[in-house]
């Protein structure tokens, strides 16, 4: 257990990092991720209301669906990455934890009086990932087995009404639940006892993310950062790109029609050492980027990183060096994910977007 965001929190369980992640590719893993803000924003204007603050597409968002979103700073950076979830007489907001009490404010700062933000600090959040998680959750609430990928519905799960959406953080198919903090261990032991999912803690949790390619709001995101620069120009919506109309929209702007100076990208990374943050990047005797997120791959086994680089450094297959301790350790620019994401989709009505 260590402090992590002013809880205490797992980074792993008896098994082992390597036994979690490797149960979530293979089967099911449960993540306690209670840290996390949650919130809910009510009223008729709610959605245009919360576009001030994020070049997400609101309210175009459909009931029974849910999409992944940035809050943006007056300049442009990134104050945070967010989920919202459109139950139909309500968002649902779900913060990173080192941000919510930051994400609240700015979110209540932009308010009108007929919109109202009312924190959840009474609901826990479990994610129950992998291959296996639809047939270990679906005994209890079989309606959620015909969830696409960023689909949402209300229901009762061990006793306890609850929000599920099928999302993740792992790149694998899977569901975050939220539900009453009463509720969190009865659905734990359920699932644990009765299904056979295994608990996994954070260090299982970043390996996954990592291998998805998945940003961490604090390493690979935040205040300087643009959405431009984080190869994230997907949570951009079409009607937003017309209007212009949101925090932060010149910088954002000016850099998808001159391209930024720097960009997020993949590496490989030659040998079986993991390059960590802070790493500095290097084309000869130049430093030329920084890592932001480095670790072993367990599915691959192999090191991966993530991390900015100058833009004309950012082609794939470009070879630099990340520096580990002053040793040069030679990588190349790769495409993320370096693990193929396996969401389920709908045939007919393909999600759009990426779930963090």
């Amino acid at each position: 257990m260590v402090p992590f965001a002013g809880y205490s929190m797992p980074v792993q369980y008896p098994s082992g990092i390597l036994a979690e992640h490797t149960a979530c590719r293979a089967a099911a893993a449960i993540f306690d991720v209670s840290h996390m803000g949650q919130a809910e924003l009510r009223g008729a204007d709610a959605a245009r209301a919360l576009e001030q603050l994020t070049p997400a597409d609101v309210q175009g968002l459909k009931p029974g669906r849910q999409r992944y979103g940035l809050l943006l700073t007056e300049s442009g950076g990134i104050l945070d990455d967010f989920m919202v979830a459109n139950l139909g007489d309500r968002l649902l907001l779900v913060f990173n934890a080192s941000r919510k009490a930051v994400d609240e404010a700015a979110v209540g700062a932009v308010l009108p009086p007929s919109v109202r933000l009312d924190p959840l600090r009474d609901r826990a959040l479990l994610a129950v990932q992998g291959p296996g998680a639809e047939a270990a959750l679906a005994p209890l609430l079989p309606a959620l087995a015909a969830l696409p990928f960023m689909g949402v519905l209300e229901g009762e799960l061990v006793g306890f009404p609850a929000v599920i959406s099928r999302s993740g953080y792992t790149g694998e198919d899977g569901f975050e639940i939220s539900l009453p903090a009463e509720g969190a261990e009865r659905l734990a032991r359920a699932l644990v006892d009765g299904a056979g999912v295994t608990p996994a803690g954070l260090g299982a949790r970043d390996s996954l993310r990592l291998e998805a390619g998945l940003c961490l709001y604090g390493q690979d995101l935040d205040e300087t950062t643009s959405p431009v620069e984080a190869a994230l120009n997907w949570t951009l919506g079409k009607r937003r790109r017309m209007a212009w109309d949101f925090r932060g929209a010149d910088r954002v702007r000016a850099e998808l029609d001159n391209g930024p100076s720097r960009l997020r990208v993949g590496f490989a990374v030659e040998g079986r050492q993991p390059v960590r943050a802070g790493a500095p990047v290097a084309l000869g005797a130049h430093t030329v980027g920084a890592v932001t997120s480095g670790g072993y791959a367990p599915s691959l086994g192999a090191p991966v990183a993530m991390g900015y680089v100058s833009r004309p450094q950012a082609a794939d297959g470009t070879a630099l060096d990340l520096l580990l301790r002053g040793r040069a350790v030679p990588a190349r620019v790769a495409p993320t994910p370096f693990v193929p994401h396996r969401y389920k989709r709908a045939a007919a009505n393909p999600a759009a977007g990426v779930s963090a």
